[in-house]
């Protein structure tokens, strides 16, 4: 049994280096298989261990908290923080299984519980429209069908794009402004899910200003994450910072910033007064 730090502040490469003395010891060999038991943070370093111990072994998700369910259990991206940025290392490592019992978020707070609801709203924006008006209305028939309906939206991108060469980009929906959040703020004080929550509605608010989502939508959304308790404003850090922070995204490609929009999959040439123009609509402060 490896026990890890708790909290993404501790999602680094020291951590990792701590798990890899503890496979030796335990004589793991190249069909011994790594078993994530925990939320993401947890499923993203032990895939990433996984992943570079005896250059790949066997890896198992058993996500226990509900982002982890519907997100970042699936689809084979692992990795740590660097202070710079988020999930700067790592490596695509898929599972040989994803085992989820969803009586286990019994045990999650309620601030965990509302920050894998941000994924999930994002799935419903991005291809299941029944999810997000479930939301909206009466809600799922039952915590078993949210899950499953938040999991078949991802599963059908990465199966189509397991690497994020074309479609899968578009998961990273408010991820680039949502990183730039967590970064800035140091890791730990938001929740990855908040963080997601504010970020997609900045991402929103830019695919309205320029003329590719119009009011009633974004104001959708916005009420949405309102309702299930997430933050729709972010921290007030300034623009310029946030821009700062957004350059060292794994997106950015040839000097440009590669954002997830509406409307458009995904785009490299968004004038940077637009991009700071939706950031401080967006903030606090």
């Amino acid at each position: 049994l490896c026990l890890v730090p708790e909290g993404e502040q501790h999602k680094t490469l020291d951590t990792i280096a701590s798990l890899y003395p503890q496979f030796v010891a335990a004589h793991l060999d190249r069909s011994s298989a790594v078993v994530a038991l925990g939320g993401g943070v947890v499923g993203d370093m032990a895939g990433f261990a996984a992943a570079t111990y005896l250059r790949g072994v066997p890896f198992v998700q058993v996500p226990t908290s509900l982002l982890a369910m519907v997100d970042s259990s699936v689809g084979g991206k692992t990795g740590v923080d660097l202070p710079q940025g988020k999930n700067l290392v790592g490596a695509f490592k898929q599972p040989r299984a994803v085992i989820i019992d969803p009586s286990v978020l019994a045990s999650l707070s309620g601030a965990e519980f509302r920050a894998g609801l941000a994924e999930i709203i994002k799935h419903g924006i991005l291809g299941h429209a029944d999810l997000f008006c479930q939301l909206e209305e009466h809600g799922p028939t039952s915590l078993a069908h949210l899950v499953a309906d938040a999991v078949r939206v991802k599963v059908r991108v990465v199966e189509e794009d397991p690497f994020e060469q074309g479609r899968r980009a578009t998961l990273n929906l408010g991820h680039t402004f949502g990183h730039a959040i967590e970064a800035g703020l140091g890791y730990g004080e938001w929740l990855h899910g908040e963080a997601v929550a504010a970020g997609t509605v900045m991402a929103l608010e830019l695919s309205r200003r320029l003329g590719w989502l119009n009011e009633a939508d974004l104001a959708r959304t916005v009420s949405l994450f309102k309702r299930a308790g997430l933050p729709v404003q972010g921290p007030g850090m300034g623009a310029a910072r946030y821009m700062e922070l957004m350059a060292l995204d794994k997106k950015v490609a040839a000097g440009k910033l590669r954002l997830i929009l509406l409307e458009a999959m995904v785009s490299a040439d968004v004038p940077e007064s637009e991009v700071c123009a939706a950031i401080e609509a967006c903030c606090h402060g």
